[in-house]
Protein backbone atom coordinates (compact mmCIF):
# COMPACT_ATOMS: atom_id res chain seq x y z
CA UNK A 1 0.00 0.00 0.00
CA UNK A 2 1.39 3.57 -0.99
CA UNK A 3 2.12 5.91 2.14
CA UNK A 4 2.61 9.68 1.78
CA UNK A 5 5.11 11.27 2.42
CA UNK A 6 4.59 13.94 5.42
CA UNK A 7 6.85 16.54 6.36
CA UNK A 8 6.50 18.52 9.44
CA UNK A 9 5.70 22.22 8.82
CA UNK A 10 7.96 23.19 12.09
CA UNK A 11 10.74 22.46 13.69
CA UNK A 12 8.03 22.65 16.78
CA UNK A 13 5.88 19.78 15.32
CA UNK A 14 6.36 17.20 17.97
CA UNK A 15 2.82 15.15 16.38
CA UNK A 16 4.00 11.26 15.72
CA UNK A 17 5.27 10.75 11.94
CA UNK A 18 3.22 7.73 11.92
CA UNK A 19 -0.15 9.41 13.26
CA UNK A 20 0.77 12.68 11.34
CA UNK A 21 0.77 10.49 7.99
CA UNK A 22 -2.29 8.70 9.09
CA UNK A 23 -3.89 12.07 9.10
CA UNK A 24 -2.45 13.36 5.69
CA UNK A 25 -3.81 10.54 4.51
CA UNK A 26 -7.23 10.64 5.86
CA UNK A 27 -7.21 14.02 4.66
CA UNK A 28 -6.32 13.10 1.38
CA UNK A 29 -8.93 10.45 1.22
CA UNK A 30 -11.93 12.02 2.70
CA UNK A 31 -11.33 15.93 2.80
CA UNK A 32 -10.03 16.52 -0.46
CA UNK A 33 -11.56 17.13 -3.90
CA UNK A 34 -10.09 17.82 -7.18
CA UNK A 35 -12.92 19.53 -9.59
CA UNK A 36 -14.29 23.03 -10.45
CA UNK A 37 -15.61 24.60 -7.29
CA UNK A 38 -16.73 28.04 -5.48
CA UNK A 39 -15.46 28.72 -2.42
CA UNK A 40 -16.66 30.39 0.38
CA UNK A 41 -14.38 33.45 0.05
CA UNK A 42 -15.84 33.46 -3.17
CA UNK A 43 -13.20 32.50 -5.44
CA UNK A 44 -13.46 29.58 -8.11
CA UNK A 45 -10.43 26.60 -7.35
CA UNK A 46 -9.98 23.12 -8.74
CA UNK A 47 -8.99 22.35 -5.06
CA UNK A 48 -11.65 21.44 -2.71
CA UNK A 49 -11.39 20.70 0.95
CA UNK A 50 -13.92 19.78 3.70
CA UNK A 51 -12.33 18.28 6.78
CA UNK A 52 -15.50 18.07 8.42
CA UNK A 53 -15.89 13.99 7.93
CA UNK A 54 -12.61 14.01 9.32
CA UNK A 55 -13.30 16.31 12.39
CA UNK A 56 -16.56 14.60 13.34
CA UNK A 57 -15.23 11.41 13.04
CA UNK A 58 -14.13 10.04 16.59
CA UNK A 59 -10.58 8.63 15.35
CA UNK A 60 -10.03 11.77 12.81
CA UNK A 61 -10.88 14.06 15.50
CA UNK A 62 -8.17 12.29 18.09
CA UNK A 63 -5.23 12.69 15.69
CA UNK A 64 -6.42 16.33 14.87
CA UNK A 65 -6.37 17.13 18.32
CA UNK A 66 -3.55 15.33 19.44
CA UNK A 67 -1.89 17.76 16.58
CA UNK A 68 -3.49 21.00 17.50
CA UNK A 69 -2.82 20.72 21.08
CA UNK A 70 1.18 20.70 20.28
CA UNK A 71 0.88 24.30 19.04
CA UNK A 72 -1.55 25.94 21.41
CA UNK A 73 0.18 28.55 23.34
CA UNK A 74 1.76 27.45 25.94
CA UNK A 75 0.06 30.03 28.16
CA UNK A 76 -3.27 30.10 26.67
CA UNK A 77 -5.95 29.44 28.74
CA UNK A 78 -8.61 28.28 26.28
CA UNK A 79 -8.99 27.50 22.26
CA UNK A 80 -12.09 29.26 19.99
CA UNK A 81 -13.32 29.12 17.04
CA UNK A 82 -15.88 30.50 14.66
CA UNK A 83 -18.71 28.31 14.32
CA UNK A 84 -19.38 25.56 12.56
CA UNK A 85 -15.93 24.49 11.28
CA UNK A 86 -14.10 24.82 14.78
CA UNK A 87 -16.68 23.59 16.65
CA UNK A 88 -15.53 19.71 17.43
CA UNK A 89 -11.84 21.06 17.06
CA UNK A 90 -11.91 23.17 20.42
CA UNK A 91 -13.99 20.30 21.82
CA UNK A 92 -11.06 17.65 20.90
CA UNK A 93 -8.64 19.89 21.80
CA UNK A 94 -9.71 20.89 25.26
CA UNK A 95 -10.59 17.36 25.85
CA UNK A 96 -6.55 16.44 24.61
CA UNK A 97 -5.42 18.85 26.99
CA UNK A 98 -7.53 17.34 30.14
CA UNK A 99 -6.20 14.30 28.87
CA UNK A 100 -2.46 14.90 29.33
CA UNK A 101 -3.16 16.84 32.44
CA UNK A 102 -3.50 20.60 30.76
CA UNK A 103 -6.26 22.54 31.76
CA UNK A 104 -7.87 23.95 28.88
CA UNK A 105 -11.34 25.11 28.00
CA UNK A 106 -13.29 25.71 24.57
CA UNK A 107 -14.99 28.84 23.01
CA UNK A 108 -17.13 28.91 20.35
CA UNK A 109 -17.70 32.09 18.30
CA UNK A 110 -20.57 32.51 16.81
CA UNK A 111 -20.96 34.16 13.30
CA UNK A 112 -23.34 36.98 14.88
CA UNK A 113 -25.08 37.64 18.27
CA UNK A 114 -27.45 35.61 20.27
CA UNK A 115 -30.86 37.09 18.77
CA UNK A 116 -32.47 36.45 22.58
CA UNK A 117 -31.06 36.29 26.40
CA UNK A 118 -27.64 37.62 26.62
CA UNK A 119 -26.95 38.62 23.00
CA UNK A 120 -23.59 36.80 23.19
CA UNK A 121 -21.08 36.38 20.41
CA UNK A 122 -18.75 33.49 22.75
CA UNK A 123 -20.39 30.71 24.02
CA UNK A 124 -18.19 28.44 26.66
CA UNK A 125 -16.46 28.76 29.94
CA UNK A 126 -15.57 32.55 29.32
CA UNK A 127 -11.51 33.40 31.06
CA UNK A 128 -11.18 36.55 32.25
CA UNK A 129 -10.39 39.90 30.72
CA UNK A 130 -6.37 39.49 29.31
CA UNK A 131 -6.61 36.07 29.22
CA UNK A 132 -4.64 34.96 26.01
CA UNK A 133 -6.50 32.15 23.27
CA UNK A 134 -5.60 30.33 20.90
CA UNK A 135 -8.15 30.18 17.40
CA UNK A 136 -8.05 26.99 15.78
CA UNK A 137 -9.29 27.22 12.24
CA UNK A 138 -9.98 23.46 9.93
CA UNK A 139 -9.30 25.18 6.05
CA UNK A 140 -7.79 28.54 6.01
CA UNK A 141 -7.77 30.41 2.35
CA UNK A 142 -7.92 34.02 2.48
CA UNK A 143 -7.73 34.01 6.51
CA UNK A 144 -11.23 36.00 7.11
CA UNK A 145 -13.46 33.26 8.85
CA UNK A 146 -10.09 33.32 11.38
CA UNK A 147 -9.79 36.89 11.59
CA UNK A 148 -13.51 37.20 12.77
CA UNK A 149 -12.91 34.45 15.21
CA UNK A 150 -9.71 37.01 16.54
CA UNK A 151 -11.49 40.02 16.20
CA UNK A 152 -14.24 39.00 18.17
CA UNK A 153 -12.32 37.51 20.75
CA UNK A 154 -10.43 41.00 20.88
CA UNK A 155 -13.41 43.01 21.26
CA UNK A 156 -14.06 40.70 24.43
CA UNK A 157 -10.97 41.71 25.78
CA UNK A 158 -8.75 38.67 25.25
CA UNK A 159 -5.26 38.34 23.73
CA UNK A 160 -4.56 36.29 20.81
CA UNK A 161 -1.25 35.46 18.69
CA UNK A 162 -1.85 32.11 16.98
CA UNK A 163 -4.24 30.73 14.91
CA UNK A 164 -4.07 27.37 13.93
CA UNK A 165 -5.41 25.27 11.18
CA UNK A 166 -5.96 22.11 9.78
CA UNK A 167 -5.10 23.17 6.20
CA UNK A 168 -3.39 25.83 4.77
CA UNK A 169 -4.87 26.60 0.93
CA UNK A 170 -1.78 28.54 0.75
CA UNK A 171 -3.89 31.36 -1.11
CA UNK A 172 -3.32 34.69 0.80
CA UNK A 173 -4.30 33.20 4.57
CA UNK A 174 -0.54 33.36 6.10
CA UNK A 175 -0.58 37.03 4.75
CA UNK A 176 -3.39 38.12 6.15
CA UNK A 177 -2.65 36.63 9.60
CA UNK A 178 0.60 38.46 9.47
CA UNK A 179 -0.55 41.52 8.75
CA UNK A 180 -2.74 41.40 11.93
CA UNK A 181 0.35 40.86 14.07
CA UNK A 182 -1.11 37.03 13.66
CA UNK A 183 1.32 34.01 13.58
CA UNK A 184 -0.33 31.05 11.55
CA UNK A 185 0.75 27.11 12.03
CA UNK A 186 -0.70 25.07 9.53
CA UNK A 187 -0.47 21.10 10.23
CA UNK A 188 -0.37 20.57 5.87
CA UNK A 189 0.04 22.95 3.60
CA UNK A 190 -2.77 22.61 0.42
CA UNK A 191 -0.14 21.03 -1.21
CA UNK A 192 0.59 18.38 0.31
CA UNK A 193 -2.90 16.94 1.06
CA UNK A 194 -3.31 17.39 -3.30
CA UNK A 195 -0.11 15.76 -4.20
CA UNK A 196 -1.02 13.46 -1.44
CA UNK A 197 -4.38 12.28 -3.07
CA UNK A 198 -3.06 12.02 -6.62
CA UNK A 199 -0.33 9.93 -5.40
CA UNK A 200 -2.99 7.67 -3.66
CA UNK A 201 -5.45 7.42 -6.80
Amino acid sequence: MFVCAASPMTSAFRFDDDARRSLLERLARVAYRHGQFTLASGRESEHYVNCKPVSLSGSGLALISRAMLDHVDAQAVAVAGLTLGADPLVSGVAMAAALANRSLDALIVRKQAKGHGTGAWLEGPLPQKGALITVLEDVVTTGGSSLKAVHQLQEAGYVVNRVITIVDREEGGAEAMAAAGLDLVSLFRLTEVSNCARELS
